[in-house]
């Protein structure tokens, strides 16, 4: 039983991605990263080499895998718990790990892993990962009307973007590379009011049965008159109808508000996972 870990993308075996694959609701952020890298090369998310492992089996097999994209959280998958065990010592010993100080990873894993990390650790932030069950429109119906967004519009969707990333506290901003990219499959929505935009929700290519809704984001001057969900309706039909069997999104268990909101449309809580942090 062994972790193996790569800053090369073609090491990293097919088995890896099938494991991956086959559990596209618990890594969906997994799997939309490795997306993301494959269209548009190792520096989608920094000038950093990603780095790669995946987990091998008593009996051979790979079963599960994570990625780390610096400055972003090391990201695990669905994982066996001896793999997370492993990972965990892994974190102290492995050179391709040295700058990893927080992680992306299931709540049910986290114990295990802080234990088998042997360093002092915080949760920093606890997420929830929703499943749209039967889609049901906001009500009342926010006034304005929906529209995919335009390359017109990316200085707006680079600044709103930056501006979600700022309030959840994600580092770094959105490339234009990214933007566009999500442009092009009518991947980001605007709802519009009195004549201009006032709230945006995104959706992920689907991938395998799954698409996963965000970022869903208001400026703070155009909130509390449900643009949010009006534009999460359409961005969950928009999903939908690129062919996702199961549409997703994550919410922050601090904020009652829009988990209230979601829960309204008819998305239904699947599991949670936490950022780890070294304390």
């Amino acid at each position: 039983m062994t972790w193996t870990f790569s800053t090369d993308p073609a090491a990293c075996p097919a088995t890896a991605r099938s494991a991956v694959a086959a559990h596209p609701v618990a890594n969906t952020i997994l799997l939309s990263v490795i997306d993301a890298l494959e269209r548009r090369g190792p520096q989608a998310y920094g000038d950093a080499e990603p780095v790669f492992g995946w987990w091998t089996g008593a009996d051979g097999v790979v079963a599960g895998a994570v990625l780390h994209t610096p400055p972003f959280p090391l990201l695990l998958g669905v994982l066996p718990t001896e793999a997370v065990e492993a990972l965990g010592a892994a974190l102290s010993s492995e050179p391709l790990l040295t700058g990893v100080r927080q992680l992306n990873l299931r709540r049910t894993d986290a114990r295990t892993l802080a234990q088998a990390w042997g360093t002092p650790t915080r949760v920093v932030e606890e997420l929830r990962l929703y499943r749209l069950g039967t889609l049901r429109a906001p009500e009342p119906a926010p006034a304005g009307r929906v529209r995919p967004a335009t390359e017109a519009d990316l200085p707006l969707l680079a600044r709103w973007c930056a501006e979600f990333n700022r309030e959840c506290e994600v580092p770094g901003a959105p490339s234009e590379a990214s933007l566009r990219d999500r442009v092009s499959y009518g991947g980001y929505l605007l709802w519009e009011h009195g004549g201009g935009p006032v709230a945006l929700a995104g959706f992920f290519r689907p991938i395998g049965s799954a698409s996963r809704i965000g970022p869903v984001y208001t400026p703070p001057a155009e909130r509390r008159r449900g643009y949010a969900a009006g534009v999460t309706h359409a961005a969950s039909e928009a999903a939908y109808a690129a062919g996702a069997r199961e549409v997703l999104l994550f919410t922050d268990l601090a904020n009652p508000t829009s988990n209230g909101v979601y829960r309204r449309l008819g998305f239904v809580p699947v599991e949670d996972r936490v950022r780890l942090a070294r304390a």
